[in-house]
């Protein structure tokens, strides 16, 4: 098994669970510092040094091992007996592994206590690693016939020749949620079910905002549960959706959209912990904010002319409109209406031919009419 690795270090905790694997496992177990610029630093140092054989492709570097606390606001400094027992158990543990499998203990310690790194070649001259090879099928060529020892002592050749390799890559569905889980793309799911929820709450029935809310608010969820989410922010963007609903059923002439605006621009700013590598870009909080207020002041200006707005379906649409009197009226006649000719009864007795009228009320296909008055404003 060849684990190729490219990385700047990660959690104290993944990189044990690895470590732990690489030691335990039943087979050999190669890591391979690769492409040409790649790097093994920090927890990648650890993982490197546990494979039973390292190797590094040309222009790699390994090292620099020092362990960091991080906090809501980046790298956090450790009071001194902290650091002390942070840096001596790593030290202990990176001794560990570079004694196990007979590399150099002291170089280990140094990458640990005073983040030391060093090249390829300077890791090969060091017995830190066994290897230097510029591919892979160069590594598998090297590795024919190597003996390796394993966890309960038992000796493996390693034989590669006429050996077939296969890549084990993530599935493409692995791919995505791996996609998913960046700060950014959480924020724009979580942004875009707000959005699509208010949209079906402000106008039911159109199904598909609530479904497409509703598939990113699981996205979103998904990718904050491997995220440091920070709770109070959570809880601004959740009350930013609150106030942009209460919006809509109550008349605040904007107050509570200027306040979810506020509460979702300060939650989305806040939203992570892990300082500057999981903070949002603040012009994507901008432009989401932005784009969500354009859309709630949108829906909210129609909601409230539709809620304005006279009937404009059935005989409602024809009360207080004016026509045309096509055949007088003495009193039953017809008059025209937006190009269509209606059967009129006269209210005020005879009214004749190309008259304006009113209409005042409709009953059984017939309109009931009144002779248009200056004073009425028609």
């Amino acid at each position: 098994c060849v684990i190729q690795m490219d990385t700047p270090g990660g959690l104290d905790t993944a990189m044990r669970d690895i470590v732990q694997l690489i030691v335990e496992a039943r087979i050999p177990v190669v890591v391979y510092v690769s492409p040409a610029g790649a790097r093994a630093a920090s927890a990648g140092a650890f993982i490197t040094m546990a494979g039973h054989v390292a190797a590094m492709a040309p222009n790699t570097a390994i090292g620099a091992a020092s362990p960091v606390s991080i906090g809501s606001e980046g790298e956090v400094e450790m009071s001194e007996t902290m650091q002390d027992k942070v840096v001596n158990d790593a030290a202990a543990y990176i001794r560990s592994i570079a004694e196990s499998h007979g590399r150099n203990v002291e170089w280990a310690e140094l990458a640990v206590r005073e983040a030391v790194s060093a090249t390829e070649q300077e890791a090969l001259e060091l017995n830190v690693i066994d290897i230097v090879s510029s591919d892979l099928d160069s590594l598998l060529s090297e590795l024919d016939g190597w003996e390796v020892t394993l966890l309960r002592g038992a000796v493996v050749i390693i034989e590669t020749d006429d050996v077939t390799i296969q890549y084990i890559d993530m599935s493409w569905m692995e791919d995505f949620l791996f996609a998913i889980t960046d700060p950014n793309i959480a924020y724009v799911l979580l942004s875009l079910a707000t959005l699509g929820l208010f949209v079906e709450i402000s106008n039911p029935g159109l199904v598909f905002p609530g479904v497409a809310g509703g598939i990113c608010l699981v996205l979103a969820f998904y990718s904050l549960g491997n995220l440091p989410v920070n709770i109070a922010g959570i809880i601004l963007v959740v009350g930013a959706f609150g106030l942009f609903i209460a919006e809509v059923f109550t008349e605040t002439f904007g107050l509570f959209t200027a306040g979810g605006i506020t509460a979702l621009v300060l939650g989305s700013l806040i939203l992570f912990k892990g300082g500057p590598l999981f903070q949002v870009n603040p012009w994507l909080v901008g432009t989401i904010a932005f784009i969500i207020a354009a859309a709630i002041g949108f829906i909210i200006t129609r909601v409230v002319v539709s809620h304005r707005r006279q009937p404009a379906t059935g005989w409602e649409e024809l009360i207080g409109k004016t026509a045309v009197v096509k055949a007088a009226l003495t009193p039953e006649g017809m008059v025209l209406y937006k190009g269509e000719r209606w059967t009129a009864v006269s209210e005020e007795g005879r009214i004749e031919l190309d008259e304006k009228v009113v209409i005042d009320r409709v009953d059984s296909l017939k309109l009931y009419v009144r002779r248009l008055r200056q004073e009425a404003g028609n």
